[in-house]
């Protein structure tokens, strides 16, 4: 009378075994076939996915990670996500990410505030921004490239000239005390 087991039809916990049986065998076939460059994931960090055969005309904005394998036309802006470019995608547009990974191609004005990476299957048209650049054998770059550290504001620039000066003219003074000597 207790016992609620026996209530239970028999093929009731069959079912709950069963898909899990069922979902570990799909699991191990994959990892003992060889894995071919298809069918790696293509970007493991990506929260959104422009998919191959997907059209976009407009501004597309956000934080997250995008991976774009279909086209674009207008602007994108990822203001601390990472984009890729996959090798169907196409990008024509002004492109701003925290890094940039172009695998496919892409025209416009192109700024990676930390990264951008030309993979060997990778095509820029336009003007590159960034702090570091990586360009693989085989990649094709068209257009006006600055890469490194971008010059100190303003205010910056003249507290370290200011600093500079100083230091000079204490050089100077201990040097012509010196040569007096």
């Amino acid at each position: 009378m207790w016992k609620k087991e026996d209530a239970k039809p028999q093929g009731a916990t069959d079912n709950i075994t069963a898909p899990v049986v069922t979902s570990k065998a799909p699991a191990a076939t994959p990892a003992s076939a060889p894995l071919s460059s298809s069918a790696l994931p293509v970007s493991s960090r990506a929260a959104a996915c422009i998919s191959q055969g997907i059209r976009i005309k407009g501004e597309v904005t956000g934080s997250e990670d995008l991976f774009v394998d279909g086209l674009v036309d207008g602007k994108l802006n990822l203001t601390n996500g990472s984009l890729t470019i996959g090798p169907n995608g196409t990008v024509k547009a002004d492109v701003y990410a925290r890094e940039v990974i172009v695998r496919g191609k892409i025209e416009g004005k192109v700024t990676g505030r930390d990264k951008v990476q030309l993979w060997s299957t990778g095509q820029v048209t336009g003007e590159v921004q960034t702090e570091r650049l990586a360009i693989e054998e085989g990649a094709l770059l068209k257009g006006k490239v600055e890469a490194g550290r971008q010059p100190a504001k303003p205010s910056e620039t003249k507290a370290t000239a200011a600093a500079a000066t100083s230091k000079t003219s204490e050089t100077a003074a201990l040097s012509s005390g010196t040569a007096a000597d």
